[in-house]
């Protein structure tokens, strides 16, 4: 690099630093204190491995070496999502945005997690089942788990869900936009969504904070899920409603585009609601809403 360039590029890096001496909402330099994002995403990895180890594992496996495999694991997980959630809590404590945890407190979410994980693999299941019964492109189950990102989305949701239900904060929302960065499907992790979920195709799917799912529920690609637009004067606690997003009873089927909004519209089971049909209120158990033709 030539003198001028080195000074010009000095210059530069003066003014880069100046601006963090502004008052920018951006300028956080605690950076020790808050999560990392790759670790935590590295240790999302080994849980999903966890779940899946038949797909993830680089060795044969059997009954006598499936234990050790499953602790490769398991525990460089546990220990970082430990740090990663301490440093989460601890950062949004000293913001005042939470009361004290106690000092055990991510230890025991994590050790929460890793029970609850068995019941978790049980739930995937009946995603995968969901994706090989309803997709007749797929040809096998082990094609579901390797290929199809809808899958991959649920069970980044899954994980960032009971997180959530817990009340860690950051961590969830960086495990669901990595899996939205990774698929294109955008899961909130406070949305409650039943077994046996399947999305289709998946890109552009957005599902709400807010939102209720049942069971055998399938969903085509561009479908929202959202909530009505709220006046910034009303976004204030006690006038932004608890329920923003919609209901979506057991056995329905949402198409490509559809657009459903709002917290007290409520799609009835056994329901199919067509592609680009776009719905602001509810409709009874076993309905057909299709968009009129032009």
């Amino acid at each position: 690099m030539s003198a001028k360039h080195a000074a010009a590029l000095e210059a530069a890096i003066d003014l880069l630093a100046g601006s963090y001496r502004g008052g920018l909402e951006i300028n956080n330099l605690k950076s020790a204190d808050l999560p990392n994002r790759k670790a935590v995403i590295d240790a999302y990895s080994q849980l999903v491995s966890s779940l899946f180890i038949g797909f993830y594992s680089k060795r044969a496996l059997n009954p006598d070496n499936l234990r050790h495999t499953l602790s490769e694991a398991i525990y460089p997980a546990f220990e970082t999502l430990v740090r990663q959630i301490e440093r989460a809590t601890t950062y949004e404590e000293a913001m005042g945005r939470r009361e004290p945890a106690g000092s055990d407190w991510s230890a025991q979410v994590m050790l929460k997690l890793m029970s609850f994980l068995p019941q978790l693999r049980e739930s995937l299941n009946s995603d995968v089942l969901a994706a090989y019964d309803g997709d007749p492109a797929v040809r096998s189950v082990e094609e579901v788990v390797f290929s199809l990102p809808g899958l991959r989305a649920i069970t980044a949701y899954r994980i960032a869900h009971f997180l959530h239900a817990e009340r860690v904060p950051i961590i969830p929302r960086i495990i669901s936009e990595y899996a939205h960065s990774q698929t294109g499907i955008d899961i909130h992790a406070g949305a409650s969504i039943g077994d046996h979920f399947f999305i289709d195709h998946g890109t552009g799917v957005v599902i709400g904070e807010t939102t209720v799912i049942g069971d055998h529920v399938k969903i085509y690609q561009g479908v929202t899920l959202g909530a009505l637009s709220i006046p910034r004067n009303q976004r204030q606690p006690g006038l932004i409603p608890s329920k923003r997003h919609p209901t979506i009873e057991d056995n329905v089927t949402i198409y490509s585009g559809a657009k459903i909004l709002g917290g007290e519209t409520v799609i009835g089971r056994d329901s199919v609601i067509g592609a680009n049909v776009w719905l602001m209120h509810s409709v009874p158990a076993g309905s057909r809403v299709m968009r009129p033709a032009d």
